[in-house]
């Protein structure tokens, strides 16, 4: 095949390529508008100039340390200032940032140090006996900075320790920070949840996270100066790249050490926040805080949510209160949302219910993610987009992870057939739409047939005295398995097992309907994903 005649002569050169880096953004961010508030965290003000100029101290420091290309800095922190910094610094002298989920137990954030080879770890003081307990139980034993978060007055102590500022003030504000080699380096590595095993080192690249944080701000409509509310642990999945979409849409952040709805609403009111994201039970917080708290808000606010789709009823009440709400889709190994439930004009003017199946669906793929399919696993066959045939659904594109870090076995088993597998099923419905059905581990087989958890607990969510539903499998002794639902009950509500019976059955095939009825507090994680696993345990135990 002869040469492509546009190819000859034409070479790449510093000119005319660069490799695409979140990075930049903040660069540009602080040269154009250097007095613009790039941080807001209680009575703290931080500009554009200052955000850049300490986040290349970092990167200064972290450098004089020995942390260079390659290596891994791993921290421990809130929803707070310095997390914001080590999103930029970290990766400005050439390392990989490794974000540790705050709920964890030393055991599992050992594991963790050991496995990304922790060449730092910078910490809250808040976090800082844990950390030692899990260094204690790590292999690696690198140099901790303490970070002393203003808005924290609690105890907490690290022998042996640095300090954090000290650290930070010790570096080069005009450092020349490290562009990528290449933009398929990686930025970060995250780890999944590991529920049926070690966890897995998700790991990122620079083109993906810039492409992504790019998507976000065009997906969500943000527009220049946006002020973002940070109720998604930074954590999970880099903030879903939101740390890099603010700078390049010269927005602020509203950091929020704790979750809770006072501060949310002050913030709301008092910040002009524009955007913030969460799990249905942030919404639910939102919504459930004393009248006291609320305020009246002069602007509509953007929410955008993941996991399971939010009930009609809690829609309809955000709604109200000034939101609008819009469900994303994505996992870890997708750098967070790469699927977006675009509405269209005309669903709006459609009944509640309607509006609320709708809103329902996960949607359709992100503009940086190339390919989205619901495919059978087996043939690896597109289903029909008929609303009714499950498949797995896929994703493939520069949104994609770079595989599983020092875990060749289970990269190749995700990527097998030229697609990302995600584990979840779903179907696909005429307008190309797609909506999770299940993950393929909480799928219930029962007599033969499959039972989508989602579609019970869809049914018992439009009971009004539930607030929380979660479906798994039972086990059965002649259908093999039969649906089990954990409920709680929306406050002051009452109801028994034998009326959301019978409301399953007319909203539900006999087969779907729940064998039992179980009234207690549902575990979640820390991003407020429930603890399936957890229940699949108790119902292991339970006799229908």
């Amino acid at each position: 095949m002869p040469d492509n005649r546009y190819n000859i002569g034409l070479d790449r050169n510093p000119a005319n390529y660069q490799p695409l880096t979140p990075l930049g953004f903040l660069e540009r961010a602080a040269s154009v508008f250097p007095d613009h508030t790039a941080i807001v965290h209680g009575a703290l003000r931080r500009s554009y100039a200052t955000f850049y100029r300490r986040g290349r101290q970092l990167a200064s420091s972290l450098a004089g340390q020995g942390v260079g290309r390659g290596d891994t800095v791993s921290v421990l922190l809130a929803n707070t200032p310095a997390m914001l910094e080590c999103h930029y610094g970290v990766p400005m002298c050439g390392a990989v940032l490794h974000s540790i989920n705050t709920r964890l137990d030393a055991a599992i954030i050992a594991f963790q140090l050991d496995h990304a080879m922790a060449k730092l770890v910078i910490v809250d003081r808040e976090f800082a006996p844990l950390m030692a307990e899990a260094l204690a139980l790590a292999k690696v034993a690198p140099p901790v900075l303490l970070y002393d978060d203003p808005e924290y007055t609690g105890p907490g102590a690290l022998d042996g320790s640095a300090d954090y500022e000290r650290f930070l003030d010790a570096g080069d504000p005009d450092f020349a920070w490290l562009m990528p080699e290449d933009e398929w380096d990686a930025i970060s590595i995250n780890y999944t949840s590991g529920t049926t095993g070690d966890p897995k080192g998700v790991v990122s690249h620079h083109r993906g996270a810039y492409l992504l944080a790019q998507g976000n701000a065009l997906t969500t409509s943000m527009a220049k100066h946006s002020v973002y509310l940070w109720t998604l642990p930074m954590f999970h999945c880099n903030g879903w790249c939101f740390p890099w979409t603010l700078s390049a849409i010269i927005g602020t952040h509203v950091c929020l050490r704790q979750v809770r709805s006072e501060p949310i609403w002050r913030a709301l009111a008092e910040e002009g926040v524009t955007h913030l994201c969460g799990a249905p039970i942030v919404m639910s917080l939102i919504e459930n805080a004393p009248e006291a708290e609320k305020r009246n808000l002069d602007r509509r606010v953007q929410f955008f949510t993941a996991a399971a789709p939010p009930p009609e009823k809690l829609l309809a009440s955000m709604t109200a209160a000034g939101f609008d709400v819009t469900h994303l889709y994505g996992l870890t190994e997708t750098y967070g949302p790469a699927v977006v439930n675009e509405w269209h004009g005309d669903w709006s003017s459609l009944p509640s219910a309607e509006q609320a199946r709708l809103k329902a669906r996960q949607g359709v793929r992100y503009l940086p993610l190339e390919g989205l399919s619901v495919r059978d696993p087996d043939t690896m066959q597109h289903v029909p987009q008929d609303g009714q045939t499950i498949g797995e659904v896929m994703f493939r594109g520069n949104v994609v992870m770079k595989g599983y870090f020092r875990n060749p076995q289970a990269t190749r088993k995700a990527f097998a057939g030229g697609w990302f597998r995600s584990g979840d099923l779903g179907v696909v419905y005429p307008d190309g739409y797609i909506q999770l059905k299940d993950r393929s581990k909480d799928i219930i087989i029962s007599g033969g047939e499959n039972i989508s958890s989602i579609e019970v607990e869809e049914a018992l969510y439009r009971h009004p005295a539930v607030a929380v539903a979660a479906v798994v499998a039972m086990p059965h002794e002649k259908w093999g398995e039969t649906p089990c639902a954990f409920v709680e009950l929306a406050a002051n509500a009452a109801v028994d097992a034998t009326a959301l019976r019978d409301w399953c059955r007319a909203h539900l095939a006999a087969y779907k309907v729940p064998g039992k009825f179980m009234f207690e507090t549902i575990p979640r994680t820390s991003t407020g994903k429930i603890q399936k696993f957890v229940l699949r345990q108790r119902a292991s135990e339970l006799l229908p």
